[in-house]
């Protein structure tokens, strides 16, 4: 049975571990190894993680079948809107993906933000990601594209989605 569990500081090293469990074959044909790495640095050490659920309003959920963790997702209000909610991350273990654990982390998230007035949920994701289609299942739709500098000379080339609450 799947679960799902606010997360707080002391989950930090559970959501690395995931993300490191997860990254590699998510990201493997899409991104170097060395941008990968960087990546996983700027956005998973447990100072950025600290940073995003205490300074950034980060909201993480981790999901559960029985007592193992399997993926996770964190959300925020987006830029002091609270009718426009952003996914930040959204990541399940490669082996039970398509078994419907993204689909309750979003359904979740959509429950727990509407009550506060939420309009949208707003996310990006990765050109070449395949998981675009598994959003466009769930309702999102592509609004534009955008390249983030995200230092070292990488870049974030993403679609940016939203669905309408």
């Amino acid at each position: 049975m799947i679960t799902l569990h606010e997360g707080n500081i002391k989950d930090i090293l559970l959501i690395r571990a995931l993300t490191f469990k997860i990254w590699p074959e998510t990201y493997g044909a899409i991104l170097s190894r060395e941008q990968m790495d960087y990546m996983l640095e700027m956005m998973y050490s447990p100072s950025s993680l600290e940073k995003q659920m205490l300074e950034q309003g980060h909201n993480f959920i981790i999901a559960y079948e029985n007592d193992r963790a399997i993926g996770f997702a964190s959300y925020a209000c987006k830029e002091n809107n609270s009718a426009a909610y952003k996914l930040h991350k959204i990541y399940v273990l490669p082996n039970l993906q398509g078994k419907g654990v993204g689909k309750k982390l979003i359904d979740h998230i959509i429950r727990s933000i509407l009550p506060l007035g939420a309009k949208t949920l707003e996310l990006n994701v990765n050109r070449y990601n395949t998981a675009r289609t598994f959003y466009e299942k769930q309702g999102f739709e592509i609004i534009k594209t955008e390249d983030i500098a995200i230092g070292n000379g990488y870049f974030m080339n993403d679609y940016v989605m939203e669905k309408k609450l």
